[in-house]
């Protein structure tokens, strides 16, 4: 882990979307980050000390999902699919689809493997599981506040984590979608994670803070940043996104920050690949573009 001395930053931004407003003051004590996001050969560790089942893993309770067929409820998780061209992107079904038998150990589905990639971020788990492991670790999930000041890496205020442009001097510096979203990616690593620490450290000597896979925290979601002060904010609904699919109305299910953004974001669609952007997850939802790492206090 990483020591983090506090401080007081610049947080959020008025320049992208709506959600990351207003830009404040904000001030976090000292704390210790993980230089990496947990791998497959960690999380496989904690599996193998624990006997945990992760909630992809486990049978799906019809009262979760009003409206879903209950032979459709079986185990899975979201798995991202590139299209075959351009499609309309205000729909996130044109490159997300529930894949019975995703989990961690197969994060596309039941013939995929992570036999090569046990140095890559695990993904396909939801807020319990990576709150599970960070107890077993005796460790906790970050705050927003946290992961936000610890992704700026000392460059307060600035647009992205190196500076104000994306890609500086043309190059990449961090795994994000280069080329167009959903079908063409020319990227280092194409339409998927990378090894942890493949690409430059920032400030503070931590790896992957931005790009490769969104993060959880410990935060409920809010549509704007809650002031210090000011009275708190109770998670709102989210539809769940296999229930969303159906007619009827979706499950009320918690929803988290994630932070950083994944390999996933793109310019041209998803410009969330900075410290201040932000994203709502619903807390039982597990994804290929999900992961997480862990803070500790000092």
């Amino acid at each position: 882990m990483v020591r983090i001395d506090g401080g007081t930053f610049r947080m959020g931004s008025d320049e992208f979307y709506p959600d990351e407003q207003p830009v404040h003051e904000r001030t976090v004590g000292g704390f210790l980050l993980d230089r990496y996001a947990v791998t497959n050969a960690d999380f496989a560790r904690f599996v193998e000390a624990t006997g945990y089942v992760t909630v992809a893993e486990r049978p799906m309770d019809p009262a979760d999902y009003p409206g879903v067929a209950p032979a459709d409820l079986v185990p899975g998780a979201m798995v991202f699919t590139a299209s075959s061209g351009p499609v309309d992107l205000r729909d996130w079904r044109q490159w997300w689809r529930w894949e019975p038998g995703a989990q961690w150990r197969h994060p596309e589905g039941p013939d995929s493997s992570i036999g090569d990639r046990m140095d890559h971020p695990v993904v396909q788990v939801a807020f319990e599981d990576a709150s599970a492991y960070a107890a077993w670790a005796g460790k906790r999930l970050p705050t927003e506040a946290e992961h936000e000041y610890a992704a700026r890496g000392g460059v307060d205020g600035a647009r992205f984590a190196w500076g104000e442009e994306p890609y500086p001097a043309g190059e990449a510096q961090a795994n994000t979608w280069i080329g167009s979203f959903p079908y063409d990616n020319r990227g280092r690593f194409g339409a998927t994670t990378a090894p942890v620490g493949s690409y430059p450290a920032n400030g503070y000597g931590l790896y992957d803070l931005i790009g490769n896979t969104w993060e959880w925290t410990s935060d409920y979601y809010a549509p704007r940043h809650v002031v210090p002060g000011q009275e708190s904010v109770e998670a709102g609904p989210r539809v769940n996104l296999l229930a969303s699919a159906s007619a009827e109305p979706g499950s009320r299910i918690p929803r988290r920050v994630l932070k950083g953004g994944s390999y996933l974001c793109s310019p041209d669609y998803c410009l969330r690949f900075r410290p201040a952007a932000r994203s709502p997850q619903a807390d039982d939802t597990a994804t290929t573009h999900i992961g997480f790492r862990c803070a500790a206090d000092i």
